[in-house]
């Protein structure tokens, strides 16, 4: 069966380069399906998303993930100082997202939804292949929630406007742009931007240390499985010996490392941001995904577009030519190829098949949650969380805070919900 799947895995990348070059309706387009497959790839082989950097400390005690995250998030602001350094940034879409009362309100949603789905944005679309029955009926959701939020997004003042800014900020979305904060530091203002992302990281790195060793001291922690045997591969050296299954484990089969994992996502990340000049994002198509539902029942585009306050172009607009959604698209395809390479997809596709009615109710929760927070937080966890952070936007640690209660707040709430 392995070798089967093995095959189905090449043959799936073949097909994703044939018929993505010559289906899609130009070179972004496929440009867009390959940097989703990367991401999905990475994500899955390295058995790490956003979400988990609340839900694992909370059930497991481990804050692996979360320093980890914090590793990418300053990298990834290194790497973006090469962009915007002696640049005019107005040429890039950056997202310094307002900060208010929808930035919190918001993250604690996003977080509160995280915690019933345990998933994310990006997350979702990974575990579509390796835990169907739940990804879905928080997809659907999450769709829903992101439709009803539409409206708010694009009206509300306690949304749309923020209560600081600066001068690179008012001329994005109204938010705090940090070097700007320090232009008197001889680089711009990117090296106080960068000492003080350096500082935010270390508090977070220093929390979440004082954070395990508690749990570790109160013996509650439990740690994951999937983070000791990446531990091992954090100390030991690959071994490439003759043995052609040996050479094929270490390339298609073992997992990553989650600090490979964190450095391969942003080298996607400024591939992505050097070539469309704007970052990763996810969560807007899921509505309008869901706007296209409503559509096969009879709704009109202008009807939609009336209620969501938006034009009515990204409902008419083909599923394969909306640039995020081929994106997101291509997450799938990525996901896919990992466990069919590694020989491992019908063994994880079939692992989380059989739900009760109440998971059910709770996953729907957790997408509508997630959906209507990132429409008050402009944004998921990449899109109100990891590109603000790249782009040196205030919001995103803004954000990650709140995201943390509200996902505190949730493992609290669900944990009742399912002892019951």
């Amino acid at each position: 069966m392995k070798k089967i799947e093995r095959f189905i895995g090449f043959a799936l990348i073949l097909a994703a380069l044939i018929l993505g070059k010559n289906l899609l309706k130009s070179d972004m387009l496929f440009f867009r399906l390959l940097i989703g497959c990367g991401f999905g790839y990475t994500l899955t082989r390295s058995y790490m998303g956003f979400a988990g950097s609340v839900n694992r400390a909370y059930r497991t005690g481990s804050t692996k993930l979360m320093r980890t995250l914090m590793f990418m998030f300053f990298i990834s602001c290194l790497v973006s100082v090469a962009f915007f350094f002696k640049q005019d940034v107005s040429v890039y879409n950056l997202w310094i997202n307002p900060i208010n009362l929808g930035l919190i309100a918001g993250g604690i949603l996003f977080g509160f939804g995280m915690a019933f789905s345990s998933c994310c944005a990006s997350g979702v679309l990974t575990d579509l292949i390796t835990g169907l029955p739940r990804a879905l009926t928080t997809l659907v959701f999450f769709g829903m929630g992101v439709f009803l939020g539409f409206p708010v997004q694009n009206s509300a003042d306690w949304v749309k406007k923020s209560w600081f800014t600066s001068p690179v900020g008012e001329q994005m979305s109204g938010g705090v742009f940090l070097p700007d904060l320090f232009k008197w530091d001889g680089l711009e203002g990117y090296l106080g931007a960068l000492i003080l992302t350096i500082v935010l990281c270390g508090i977070v790195v220093g929390i979440s240390y004082a954070y395990e060793n508690m749990r570790k001291k109160d013996k509650t922690f439990i740690g994951t499985p999937m983070e000791k045997i990446q531990e091992q591969l954090d100390v030991t050296t690959n071994d490439y010996a003759v043995s052609s299954d040996q050479s094929y484990d270490t390339m298609f089969v073992k997992p990553w490392s989650m600090k490979q994992g964190v450095v391969v996502i942003t080298i996607l990340f400024a591939i992505l941001m050097g070539v469309t000049k704007a970052g990763w994002g996810a969560s807007t198509p899921y509505g309008i995904w869901f706007g296209k539902a409503l559509m096969m029942f009879g709704v009109s585009p202008d009807s939609l577009a009336a209620f969501a306050k938006m034009k009515p172009d990204g409902f008419i607009m083909p599923f394969f030519e909306n640039a995020v959604s081929v994106q997101n698209f291509g997450i799938l395809v990525g996901t896919s190829i990992y466990l069919l390479t590694a020989g491992i997809f019908k063994k994880t596709f079939f692992e989380e098949m059989n739900i009760s009615l109440r998971e059910l109710m709770l996953y729907a929760l957790g997408g509508l949650s997630m959906g209507f927070g990132t429409r008050l937080s402009n944004g998921c966890n990449v899109g109100a969380l990891y590109t603000p952070i790249a782009n040196f936007s205030l919001s995103g640690w803004i954000f990650l805070a709140v995201m943390v209660i509200g996902g505190i707040i949730g493992n609290k709430f669900a944990r009742k919900l399912f002892k019951n």
